[in-house]
Order: structure tokens, then sequence, then C-alpha cells
């Protein structure tokens, strides 16, 4: 028998035995755990910024196609079939291939891929709005995009039982946004007003008239000058076909051109129209996807007379009858021998020949661009002002229909047209996107659930 104390002594040893095993089994549980958190978790993080740019894709060509419907009502099921489009091709992608697989096994884009709609981009988001809903946000989203998982089953031993598949998601929401400073201008400013309840002093649909000024003569509405975006007629000429790279700010100043440039802008304006001629005789400049409006003979019908109304008809033996538009932007004159109402080409017949055009069931012209016919101009503040170099505070930015071809008479330029609330623009967005009038931008914007008072983790 041994003392107690060294019988304690020798026995410790065979108590611990077999300690050090059941460390390296939990450490290597730890170092797979940390492996799982790596891989999968890098694997996660990589494909989930993949979803997302991808969706932030789709949601933009929607709205993009949903911006050219032009009241269409069921303008949502072609901006549906674009923004799955876009999405699809976007899987072809380098880097995107799990993304295919995932998307085929899902039982293709229809299925794997929602898009809805909304008037506002608070929502609420629904696949197909109701007849006569003026739908302007699309929301592009993915709810499981399931991946491959690595070592995603250790992670799972650590949960309680019910731990999620790896699989991600991702929503995005796209729409309209007013142009802060726009660069694809025309180099024209429009004399304005700040006056309640117009545009600028003018009224939307309103047939105007916009008409050079001579040097000498006060700037007031209804005048335009020649912007000073570069140097030389010709220069002026193809800023007004294919518009400026300058992008003022609304406050900033504007300076106009004098000289004798009207007859190469009004050549180049008149590219738009599918006409050309001078020195844009052969230039590459497209026209509209709709170039029809009103001729009396081979000139355009509209004219201004001697006390400065809008006429139509006219010639030098012959006086013009008035042009008016009614709150709709309906153009139209009375004719004097059967008193009966003649409508004339105006925005409202554009909007409807183009959303045609571009549907696929009415003609559009050869090489033709959405939306080349409608100038995005600078209205600025000509308050005690003159014609010829000058600057001009910059109240805003405008949108202006071209009823016809500009006409250059001399020295003088008048064109004829309607403002328009709104038109596709570029630049930046403006800082209150609410109000959608002139030139727009088509942006994401932060997805809100529910109420609209919920931001997504996943946008």
């Amino acid at each position: 028998m041994c003392p107690r104390t060294q019988c304690s002594i020798a026995a410790m040893p065979r108590r611990q035995r077999g300690a050090v095993l059941v460390l390296v089994a939990v450490a290597l549980l730890a170092i797979l755990a940390m492996g799982a958190l790596a891989m999968d978790g890098g694997h996660m993080l990589l494909n989930k910024a993949r979803l997302q740019s991808v969706v932030d894709a789709a949601a933009l060509s929607g709205a993009k196609t949903l911006s050219k419907a032009l009241d269409d009502p069921d303008a949502y099921i072609n901006a549906a079939v674009d923004a799955r489009q876009t999405f699809e091709h976007n899987t072809t992608v380098a880097g995107n291939a799990e993304l295919a697989t995932a998307m085929a096994n899902a039982g293709g884009k229809d299925s794997f891929v929602t898009v809805e709609f909304s008037a506002s981009v608070y929502g609420a988001f629904v696949p197909a709005p109701a007849p006569g809903t003026d739908v302007r946000y699309v929301r592009v989203s993915v709810p499981d995009y399931p991946l491959t998982g690595f070592l995603w089953g250790i992670l799972q031993l650590f949960g309680d039982g019910d731990a999620p598949d790896k699989s991600v998601a991702a929503i995005a929401t796209a729409g309209p946004s007013p142009t802060a400073a726009p660069c694809d201008l025309s180099p024209l400013v429009v004399c304005g007003v700040e006056q309640a309840g117009t545009y600028y002093g003018y009224q939307f649909g309103d047939l105007e008239v916009l008409k050079t000024a001579a040097n000498d003569e006060s700037l007031a509405n209804g005048n335009y000058q020649l912007l000073d975006f570069g140097s030389g007629a010709k220069t002026v000429g193809e800023q007004l076909a294919g518009g400026g790279t300058l992008c003022p700010e609304v406050g900033d100043n504007v300076p106009t051109k004098p000289g004798n440039t009207v007859g190469q802008a009004i050549s180049g304006l008149n590219t738009r129209m599918n006409e050309y001629d001078g020195s844009f005789k052969n230039t590459d400049y497209p026209p509209d996807l709709v170039v029809s409006y009103d001729k009396v003979g081979k000139d355009p019908a509209l004219s201004l007379d001697d006390a400065g109304v809008i006429v139509h008809g006219a010639d030098k033996k012959t006086e013009g009858v008035p042009v008016s538009a009614d709150s709709s932007g309906n153009i139209y004159y009375t004719d004097p021998a059967t008193a009966q109402t003649v409508p004339l080409l105006d925005y409202n017949d554009w909007k409807g020949a183009s959303s045609a055009c571009l549907q696929g069931t009415g003609s559009c012209t050869d090489g033709g661009v959405f939306e080349r016919r409608i100038l995005k101009i600078v209205v600025g503040n000509c308050s005690g002002l003159k014609g010829g170099a000058t600057q001009v505070p910059v109240l805003g930015f405008g949108c202006f229909f071209l009823v016809q071809p500009g006409v250059h008479t001399g020295g003088d330029a008048q064109i004829f047209g309607q403002f328009v609330k709104e038109c596709e623009g570029d630049g930046v967005a403006g800082p209150t996107p609410v109000d959608d009038q002139g030139p727009l931008i088509i942006q994401l914007y932060k997805t809100f659930l529910e109420n609209g008072s919920t931001p997504s983790n996943d946008s």
C-alpha cells in the first residue's frame, strides 16, 4: 500500500488521458466554422453584389421603357418584358453562371424575377396595375437566389436545427427624377418669368412661337437668344442638331451669342425634322421617329402675322387664320368658310404616333430616334436685358416640342411649338424628385416596403 499523497499523484495522468483529443476536435470544428464563414460568407457577399447589379440594371431598363410609353395604359407589360430580358442578358456575363443556373432551375426568368409597378416610389407596387393607373416606378426583385454551400453545413451545426439554406436576395426600384443640371441642352435660352400657376409664364400645351430678338430689342417672354456653348455659327448649328455639353445649374448665368448665326442654327435644328440643307446636307444627325407636320403647299403651315398672332395658311396674297389650343393641348383653327374646327398636328398626335411606332403598330422614320423633336432648353430671367451678348440668369429648364421645322426669313427666325411637362434628359437627379417636370432622368431609389416607411435591407 502506498501513502495517500503518492497514490493521488500517480493517478492524475490516467484521469486526463484523451483530453488533448477533445481540444483538437473542438479546435478543428472552430477552424472549419471559420473556414465556412470565410468561404461561404465571401461567396454570399460576392453573389449578393452581382445579383444587386443585375436587379438594378433590370429596374432601370423597365423604367426606361415605361418612360417612353407616352400614356399607353398597357405600357407596364412591355416594361416587365424588357426588365426580365435585361436580367436574363446580364446572367450571361462572365461570373454570373451560377445565377443563370439558379434561374433555369427555378423555371426561367418569369418565375425567378418579380417585376411590379406603382404610381409612387413608396408603393404600393403590384404586378398588374389597375386600368388607368399612371404608373411611373418599377420594382424588380429576386426574393430567393439559392447558392452552392461549400462548408455551409458546418455553420448550420451551430444553429438551432432550423438554420436557413444558403441564399441571397435583392430588390431595386427605379423611376423618373427631374434633372438638376442637364447637359444635353440645345443652345437656346428662352425668356420666362416667375409666375404662380404657370410654367415660367407659359402654359403646358399652348402653342408658342419662340423668336429671335434683334440686338436693340428688349427681351421678353417668347424671345430667345442663342447661347455661347461654343464658337462659330457652325458650332451653334451642330449643337442645335445634337445638343450641347455644358451643364448650367439654376441660378447660374449663361452667356448669349450675338452675330449672324440664325441660318446655321435653323439648319441644324431642322435635322430633327428630317430636313437637311446647307452644311448639314450630308450629316449623320438622326431625325425623330415621327416627323409629320402641317403644310400649305410645300411650306410649313404656321407663321406669325404683323400683329404677332400665330396664323395658319398665310402667304403673300392671303391672310392667315388665327390658331388656338385647348386646355388639353390640341391645336386647331376655325375655317372661316365653313365655321368648322380643323385640327392640326400637335404634341398629342405625335405621342400617339410615337407610341404606335415603338409598339410596332405604326410607321417610323428611317433611322429615327425617340424625342429628337423635343428641345431641352434653358429658361432664363431676361428682365432688364436686351438682345445681343449678355448674361442671363437661369430660372430652370424646359421641354419644347417642335410643331414644325424652324422658319428663317432674313435675319429673323421663328420656332413654333408647345411646352410639354416632361422629356428625357441627362445629368444628375434634382433635389426634389416628386417635382416631375422638365428634363427627366431615370434613376434608382431606395426601396421601401410595407406602407412606404420601412426601407429594404436588400436594395
